[in-house]
């Protein structure tokens, strides 16, 4: 079902997936809102409807509260399979495509947020310096903002993506490596996209037994 869903929608759903124990009862859609820093609830409710008619979420009215819950079966699937989404790979170099949804990885609540967040695996070495190595899991928190400093996932020219640090400036946005061997990459700020932050990190020591050159 999720391949008929916008991203807007998969990130409505994932975040009702992941949090299903942090609201006493059903979120309302003004707890939505706020919760997922959407400005408006019109264009939430229509994101709400399409997760409905997919068999997703279902309206929940009880303790005098109207809100929105997961669906019977998407409990279930959610109890069996507990965990973020793991969208693919992201370079940290030459930027590659980000990919879609390919399933689900358990990653401990210490390296997530409370905010919808996603996994994407490292390949590239331009993060090196920043203890980011080729290979790595990183657990990214979604949202289209970041400060300056902040490691990001920047989707460029709406087609590529990188992990990358951002400097942002009226007229132009940095995507800096961590690796004195690369040069920074310069972009007009309406190509750059933040597509999330930076807020965890996970390694397997096996996958780096044997390291690509």
């Amino acid at each position: 079902m999720m391949e008929i869903l916008t991203r807007r929608q998969r990130e409505i759903f994932n975040f009702l997936r992941a949090n299903q124990a942090r609201f006493p009862y059903p979120p309302s859609l003004d707890e939505l809102c706020e919760a997922l820093d959407m400005a408006s609830r019109g264009s939430l409710h229509k994101h709400i409807s399409a997760l409905v008619n997919a068999g997703l979420v279902e309206p929940f009215n009880g303790n005098k509260q109207t809100g929105v819950r997961l669906t019977a079966q998407a409990r279930v699937e959610a109890r069996e399979g507990q965990g973020l989404p793991f969208v693919g790979a992201i370079a940290a170099g030459k930027p590659i495509e980000a990919l879609e949804t390919v399933g689900y990885m358990v990653v401990p609540e210490a390296l997530k947020t409370n905010k919808p967040c996603y996994v994407l695996q490292v390949k590239g070495e331009s993060m090196v310096e920043a203890g980011i190595f080729d290979g790595d899991w990183v657990v990214i928190e979604q949202r289209a903002y970041a400060q300056n400093g902040e490691i990001v996932v920047a989707l460029i020219d709406n087609a590529e993506a990188t992990l990358k640090y951002i400097q942002q400036s009226a007229g132009q946005v940095l995507l800096l490596p961590a690796n004195a061997a690369m040069s920074a990459l310069a972009y007009r700020p309406e190509q750059v996209q933040i597509q999330g932050v930076l807020v965890g990190q996970m390694r397997s020591y096996r996958s780096h037994a044997n390291p690509v050159i």
